[in-house]
């Protein structure tokens, strides 16, 4: 009898991790069927779309946005208990959105698993008790997250992280360097202020003022800044008028593999410069009143994922009232400089990475799969 399986994305990151789960689930298991609200990943994976992205991306609690979710909800649960009938569900991210759907497929008597749940840790440790409730099993990308989620009785695998297994080596530092016009000979600090535009408002500014100022100290330091793909370039050059820095657009992960030192802003960018083992310094801020929310909400002290991986400050948290030109070019030149701090630094993110496991995440999902249908 063929198996039937549902996966729910929310946006693009997600919908590429789904893609890979149903690669190595059609692997194992041919004749299992899948369908999704995805994108184009899961469609070149020959899954049948129920929906796209288009109104599950929007943001924010406007009512259109509000009733646009609801209404997408409806249609999903009605859908899944009346046609589809899946044998099993699988949520990936999108957490507001997920949690809520998890409720009526666990009414519906619909099996559910939860690959890459929300970052209860970080904040809102009370989405804990809806995860007992209504998820079926917990599929973590965390090594700490296991016991968090077992202590509190929910059925958990750690299947490692999917960066783990899907980033790209290293690029050729020599090559990189020639065709973008770096000189092979000196370092480079590559600067990642974030992808959204308050958060280049909040930081652009002291990134490039520190640059300035490190290059004034070291004149053979080299800079490049990188250029999130979905902001248009006036975004960044009103913030670059009195300056040479290099902007690169859409390389991230070989920029990150190939820098000397990196000045980040907070995210996923950080554990991609962990696993390429590359120097780094977190600085990030925002507006006050958001900041003192997060203070309220918040679970753990730490803001970037090494450290909340190894428990400790393996890298320098510059955060709100402490992000200054001043904090930022210290670090910095600690980083580039201080070479046994730079040897130390290096060999703790070694250490993270190995934490993170060598499992292939998408694989070990997938196999959880097969074995619980």
């Amino acid at each position: 009898m063929t198996k039937r399986v549902f996966i729910v994305t929310g946006e693009h990151s997600g919908d590429m991790h789904a893609a890979k789960v149903v690669e190595h689930l059609h692997a194992k298991n041919p004749d299992i069927e899948v369908e999704a609200i995805g994108g184009e990943a899961l469609v070149a994976q020959g899954v049948k779309l129920f929906a796209t992205h288009d109104k599950m991306s929007a943001m924010g609690l406007t009512p259109k946005i509000v009733i646009d979710h609801l209404m997408l909800g409806k249609k999903l649960v009605d859908y899944l208990e009346k046609e589809y009938k899946p044998d099993l569900v699988l949520l990936i991210d999108y957490g507001t959105f997920n949690l809520n759907i998890a409720k009526f497929l666990h009414r519906a008597g619909i099996k559910v698993f939860y690959y890459i749940p929300p970052q209860v840790w970080a904040s809102r440790k009370w989405r804990l008790n809806t995860i007992k409730k209504f998820i079926d099993k917990v599929l973590c990308i965390f090594p700490f997250e296991k016991k968090m989620y077992e202590d509190k009785g929910i059925s958990t695998e750690y299947c490692g992280h999917p960066l783990v297994s899907q980033l790209p080596e290293k690029a050729d530092r020599k090559e990189f360097f020639i065709r973008h016009g770096f000189d092979p000979d000196k370092k480079l600090v590559s600067i990642f202020p974030g992808s959204r535009k308050f958060e280049l408002k909040q930081l652009m500014n002291v990134f490039v003022a520190s640059a300035k100022e490190l290059q004034h100290r070291h004149p053979e330091l080299q800079f490049c800044i990188s250029h999130a793909p979905n902001l248009k370039d006036d975004v960044y050059s009103q913030y670059l008028k009195d300056t040479k820095f290099k902007v690169i657009k859409g390389e991230n992960q070989q920029l990150l593999s190939v820098s000397d030192a990196l000045i980040l802003a907070s995210g996923t960018v950080a554990l991609e410069a962990t696993l390429y083992q590359t120097p780094m310094l977190i600085a990030y801020r925002g507006p006050w009143f958001f900041y003192l929310v997060y203070l309220l909400v918040r679970c753990i002290k730490r803001v970037s994922l090494p450290n909340i991986i190894a428990d400790k400050e393996i890298v320098k948290e510059i955060i709100q009232g402490k992000v200054s030109v001043h904090n930022i070019v210290n670090e910095t030149e600690k980083l580039l400089y201080d070479e046994s701090y730079r040897a130390n630094h290096i060999n703790d993110l070694g250490k993270i990475k190995s934490m993170l496991s060598d499992k292939v995440s998408s694989e070990e999902v997938a196999k959880i799969i097969v074995n619980s249908l």
